[in-house]
């Protein structure tokens, strides 16, 4: 996909030079798991800011990921287990929130514009980090990468409307379950490949097929090619 990635760099910075320069360029990156969301938006990152090597305007990364509700959070549900265990669909996320952030990335940008936080995602606490990360007056090309980034679904669909493109990566849903099987195996998540199935079907691929059903119409398709991990031969 890196050739697809330099190609969609290129892009979008002629958008980036078609706008007010008082403007923020927002790029959502949306696919069902195991998509390669998070390869592609780092190699978009990656030649964007090659390409604006001699310019102010700075690209940035933001992952949907920082916008998860935490432990202490899910276990006030109704239903504590049904939260941990449904952890990634999208109502275990912080939506509104993650609205409000779009909302001031939209705003225009002043010499007194101040600077805008978004959380991130500590895997070693398995809890988001609040205001981890920083976007400055200069960061205007932001580039969202997240399962619900072009969600038509309440707050959702408020933010995924706010955003200038809605890139969907492109990928069957029956290899997207081979991918996470392999995935989950060669990350350690599951210990065998009977467990990571067991993983991929209970919570992966339905927030998935949700995703599938209910996600507003992309402004661009990019085909989703097997990152080389995943290749790797997992023994049945």
């Amino acid at each position: 996909m890196d050739e697809t990635a330099r190609g969609l760099a290129r892009d979008l910075l002629q958008h980036l030079a078609g706008i007010p320069g008082t403007a923020r360029l927002l790029v959502g990156l949306y696919g069902i798991p195991a998509s390669g969301k998070s390869t592609f938006a780092n190699l978009l990152l990656k030649y964007t800011d090659a390409l604006l090597e001699n310019d102010p305007s700075k690209p940035i990364l933001i992952s949907l990921d920082g916008w998860h509700l935490t432990r202490a959070q899910l276990d006030q549900f109704p239903d504590p287990k049904l939260a941990r265990d449904r952890r990634g669909i999208h109502w275990t996320f912080d939506g509104p929130a993650y609205l409000q952030f779009v909302r001031k990335l939209r705003e225009e940008i002043t010499p007194d514009t101040q600077t805008i936080t978004a959380p991130s995602f500590d895997h070693a606490i398995k809890d988001p980090e609040p205001d981890a990360v920083q976007i400055h007056p200069h960061h205007r090309l932001v580039i969202i990468e997240g399962l619900y980034t072009a969600l038509n679904v309440g707050s959702w669909r408020e933010a995924a409307l706010l955003l200038d493109e809605r890139w969907y990566l492109e990928l069957a849903i029956d290899e997207a379950q081979k991918r996470l099987v392999k995935r989950h195996v060669v990350s350690g998540v599951a210990k065998d490949p009977a467990e990571a199935l067991w993983r991929a079907e209970e919570n992966d691929m339905p927030n998935g097929r949700f995703l599938l059903a209910n996600s507003l119409q992309p402004t661009r398709v990019i085909l989703s090619v097997e990152d080389p991990v995943f290749s790797l031969s997992v023994s049945e």
